[in-house]
């Protein structure tokens, strides 16, 4: 295909997919598109092994990494210490009592030491991170939540390798492209994950305008791009490929609980919601009672992050532990993160497949486009 995604990053599709689970990354890439492993909560170590596996596997296919280093978090220090004495009680109980209301079991609920948390880098630790991804054959690396920092843009630089930046606000766009990404994700408020209010549909064509006066950025689209036909779409609006995450986690090889992979399936386009209850940014997740008592009248504020996290991620791992091994109440519970796209996720299917459905239904649109101009 003729588009600067194809060309900047060596593919023969421009459709770029992002997922935790390194099976889908090497599938997605030998199938035709690119496959970018998400790192957060991974020691370098752990990077360094998950990458040394795909090395393996990939056949030498083009691949990346992403990485959340966010512009602004609560200060932490690297004091080891009892969660109880960095979050509010307040936040403690009430999501202890949201468990309670389901008949689980809150007794440990809270009892684990934390320091600095993996998930959310600081500068320090982007960059031992980023020594590593540097130290493989990536041919791009992504950052979440904010401008990428400098040495992640150097590296880039250096050793010839696309930066991506996501960004889910016009002003957003224009600080990236000042700060001289190589591509920007622009990911509409349809996103699973941390995401802007704006759709993809207004939001695509408005940064393709704002960002013309600093030259040519290719754009990959975000948010709610399930199939070909949706990236035809932004396509036609500007962008060149497309950046998905949501459509990957209902994939045989995905390592998504299979009781989620159960509730996507059955959930439509509705049932998800943008919260900051998560992770104290906004993100978007599937629905559940847990979400629904975050978003009542009597939650508590949402703490900053990383600070939030510690509150929600242990419930929810508890929770996800339990559904799998059938507790009703926790399987009322169980959410994850997962864009409005999620209505269009009706089945189970291998991950190479999946790509080879969204090409199909990429060229019927085309067609039907041609046939609009009256070609043949």
């Amino acid at each position: 295909m003729r588009s600067p995604i194809c060309d900047l990053l060596g593919i023969e599709f421009p459709l770029v997919g992002f997922n935790h689970c390194r099976d889908v990354i090497v599938e997605i890439s030998k199938a035709g598109g690119m496959g970018v492993l998400g790192a957060a909560g991974m020691t370098p170590e752990q990077l360094d092994f998950e990458m040394s596996w795909i090395d393996e596997r990939i056949g030498g296919k083009p691949y990346g990494v992403d990485l959340i280093v966010p512009t602004s978090m609560a200060q932490q220090d690297d004091t080891t210490r009892d969660v109880k004495d960095v979050v509010p009680a307040e936040h403690r109980d009430f999501a202890a009592g949201i468990l309670a209301r389901h008949n689980i079991d809150t007794s440990d609920l809270y009892q684990q030491k934390v320091g600095k948390s993996n998930a959310f880098l600081d500068d320090s630790k982007a960059t031992d991170l980023l020594e590593v991804v540097f130290s493989h054959p990536v041919s791009l690396v992504a950052n979440a939540l904010g401008v990428p920092p400098r040495r992640m843009l150097e590296m880039g630089k250096e050793r010839g390798v696309a930066v991506a930046a996501l960004v889910g606000a016009k002003e957003h766009a224009v600080k990236q492209a000042e700060a001289g990404v190589d591509i920007l994700v622009v990911a509409g408020g349809e996103a699973g994950g941390h995401c802007g209010e704006v759709s993809t549909l207004v939001l695509v064509p408005e940064v393709v305008e704002a960002v013309k006066p600093y030259g040519e950025i290719p754009i990959l689209a975000a948010g709610g791009i399930i199939t070909g036909r949706q990236l035809a779409a932004c396509m036609a609006m500007g962008a060149h490929g497309a950046w998905t995450g949501s459509m990957w986690l209902t994939t045989t090889e995905a390592f998504t609980s299979q009781v989620i992979k159960e509730k996507f399936l059955l959930a439509n386009s509705r049932q998800t919601v943008r919260s900051k209850s998560r992770t104290g940014k906004f993100s978007r997740q599937l629905r559940s009672p847990w979400t629904d008592a975050w978003e009542s009248d009597d939650a508590p504020d949402t703490l900053p992050m990383p600070l939030q996290g510690l509150v929600s991620e242990p419930a929810l791992t508890q929770i996800t532990k339990l559904a799998e091994g059938g507790h009703e109440g926790a399987r009322q519970l169980a959410t994850y993160w997962v864009g409005q796209g999620v209505g269009l996720m009706n089945e189970i299917q291998t991950t190479r497949q999946v790509v080879f459905d969204f090409m199909e239904d990429f060229l019927e649109a085309t067609e039907r486009l041609k046939g609009v101009m009256g070609e043949e």
